[in-house]
């Protein structure tokens, strides 16, 4: 057998080993049956402790030991990776522990940083492989990874093999497998592995989440997602594994800002779980430049011309209970920046790109009309509660409108206090391997391309994600007898 690569990365070969060992079974279907012996294990009194869930035990729910102090470490501090240490550096409990990089200039900044703000030195490492050597070590807790698409996965396996916590950027990675093994190793080594998902923490997006889980729009049946970025299309992505990227692949290679945050709306993995999904592409932007499209002409007009990846992807996927969610990713063509976020339900409608919120003044009215007073009044009726408490620091320290602020507040008081994050692996597996399969189903005239079940069927009993806020008091925010959390948070910060 030739072990030849295929466009993710994976030998190609890989599943015939699989068939020929388990009797004609793909390692998918072998997973899946693998599942069900677990479960009919534990059902006899067995233990669970390695049959099925990749060794270990499923990841739903599941609460670390409570860490008094977290110790985070970085891998690469970029312009991301440096935002992120500094905005970290302001959350009581919480050390800056270690910081790497392949270049100096960026260590001396963060290095740099934290002298100016009189915190503690941290440990640095240097090079290519220096990550290795940061989750080794017995220093941190947490590994913050802000590196490029392809180095997502590698450092997050590394940081769980070595005991720690992973928290990776977005898409956490590109290709069903790699999903596959981040769920494995997560449920053997019981650590967490959250995507750093910051648009499920928008103001609107909470805000929608809030309505759903009061029922607010009724049913939910349909919802839309995407990422419209036209800003772009200015040299349409100039970094070089990005170009790399567009000229080997097709397919919605950036699905989670949208689609987080209507997964939550839908209860996807808790609940209800993607079922199929098919994709459709249009013209690549090297056949369009080859047309003479004006816009792509300059000094990379070369490296366009070789593109594969079309400037629309537009994508519909089936939930096992009948929901229907459009996806479209464009950043290659004019548009205004957006993430559609619209979540219809059997009561009522929330569209944004501009908020427009439209309920039934009673089940079974019908529709009243967009009306703006009436939005803001639902917009301020049914703020969620974390975006009352801090949403006016949140939107100081800044940080993509103060999403980024809220999510970091979010897992670093769930750490600090033993509870379970908002999203877990299986939520970073279902959305990231939507890379390749809407690649697979785009290739094949936009056939009907099975969603994997990263959790064995463990979504039919998770319970929706909850409408939880934090204790800032606990946190160290907040001292006895002063106002309250916007004034204290806000004081911690100067």
């Amino acid at each position: 057998m030739n072990d030849v690569k295929n466009g993710f990365g994976r030998i190609a070969g890989d599943d015939e080993v699989w068939k020929s060992l388990t009797n004609g079974f793909s390692r998918r279907d072998f997973l899946k049956g693998m599942s069900w012996t677990g479960l009919a294990a534990v059902a006899a009194g067995c233990q669970m402790d390695k049959i099925g869930f990749g060794g270990g035990a499923p990841m739903a729910g599941f609460v670390a030991p409570r860490l008094k102090r977290v110790r985070v470490g970085f891998v690469g501090v970029g312009s991301r990776g440096t935002y992120a240490l500094k905005r970290l550096s302001l959350f009581p409990g919480v050390d800056i522990a270690a910081f790497c990089d392949i270049e100096e200039p960026k260590m001396k900044v963060c290095r740099d940083f934290l002298v100016s703000k009189k915190r503690p030195e941290a440990r640095e490492f240097l090079g290519p492989e220096a990550y290795r050597d940061l989750c080794q070590w017995d220093g941190v807790d947490v590994v913050y990874a802000c590196v490029p698409w392809k180095l997502h996965a590698p450092v997050a396996l590394e940081a769980m093999r070595c005991g720690k916590h992973a928290f990776v950027e977005v898409p956490a990675t590109m290709d069903v497998d790699s999903c596959w093994e981040l769920v494995e190793t997560s449920e053997r080594t019981r650590r967490h592995c959250m995507m750093l998902e910051n648009c499920c923490y928008g103001e609107t997006e909470m805000l929608a989440l809030n309505m759903c889980r009061l029922g607010v729009l009724g049913t939910t049946v349909y919802g839309e997602a995407g990422y419209l970025h036209s800003g772009q299309t200015r040299g349409f992505e100039l970094s070089k594994f990005r170009a790399e990227w567009y000229q080997e692949h097709r397919g919605n290679y950036y699905p989670t800002h949208g689609l987080g945050p209507v997964a939550q709306y839908m209860n996807i993995n808790r609940g209800d779980r993607f079922d199929y999904l098919n994709s459709m592409e249009g013209k690549s932007i090297g056949d369009l430049i080859r047309e003479g499209d004006p816009r792509w002409n300059g000094n990379n007009l070369e490296k366009y011309k070789k593109y594969l990846i079309g400037p629309y992807n537009s994508s519909l996927i089936r939930t096992v209970n009948g929901k229907i969610i459009l996806l479209n990713l464009s950043c290659g063509a004019p548009h205004p920046y957006s993430r559609m976020n619209t979540i219809q339900g059997t009561h009522g409608i929330l569209m944004d790109y501009p908020l427009r919120i439209d309920i039934e003044k009673t089940p079974g009215s019908g529709p009243n009309g967009f009306d703006e007073k009436r939005t803001e009044e639902f917009r301020q009726k049914y703020k969620h509660p974390m975006w009352k408490m801090v949403g006016d620091i949140a939107k100081k320290v800044g940080g993509h409108g103060g999403m980024d602020f809220i999510m970091d507040l979010r897992w670093i008081y769930c750490l600090q206090n033993g509870l379970p994050l908002d999203m877990d692996v299986y939520d970073l597996a279902s959305w990231s391997c939507l890379c390749e399969i809407t690649e697979k189903s785009q290739a094949n005239r936009g056939a009907p391309v099975e969603i994997p079940d990263f959790t064995r069927g463990a979504w039919k009993t998770m319970k929706p994600l909850a409408i939880d806020t934090v204790d800032v008091a606990k946190m160290g925010f907040v001292k006895v007898g002063e106002a309250g959390p916007q004034q204290t948070i806000g004081h911690s910060l100067k």
